[in-house]
């Protein structure tokens, strides 16, 4: 079986930006939450996580602004901009063509 970081390849946006849509989320709790509505399937390290955070916020996709965690410390706290959503649309749409063709494949093959 694959590992989970590679089914994120090439994805990983996708499911950042789709996770950051429901509302302003931390690093820690966007990886969370992948994980837990992927069905325990899908993980997202530290390692790809922040690097991935940092690059959406430089192409304005993301806005990031320190806030106060539930622990009383600051955390870094990502929403989507207006960009971002468009972003996430042109994303769905590449994902859906790409599942749809690759459904396609398997089931005439």
């Amino acid at each position: 079986m694959p590992k989970p970081s590679d089914l994120l390849q090439g994805t990983l946006d996708l499911l950042i930006l789709k996770t950051i849509a429901t509302g302003p989320l931390h690093g820690w709790a966007v990886a969370k939450r992948i994980q837990v509505h992927s069905g325990e399937v899908l993980a997202v390290g530290q390692g790809s996580l922040y690097p991935a955070l940092h690059r959406l916020e430089q192409q304005g996709w993301l806005r990031a602004e320190w806030k106060d965690s539930d622990l009383g410390r600051p955390a870094k706290v990502y929403s989507l901009t207006r960009a971002g959503r468009k972003q996430l649309d042109r994303e769905l749409d590449s994902w859906n063509r790409l599942s749809s063709a690759v459904q396609l494949l398997i089931e005439t093959v």
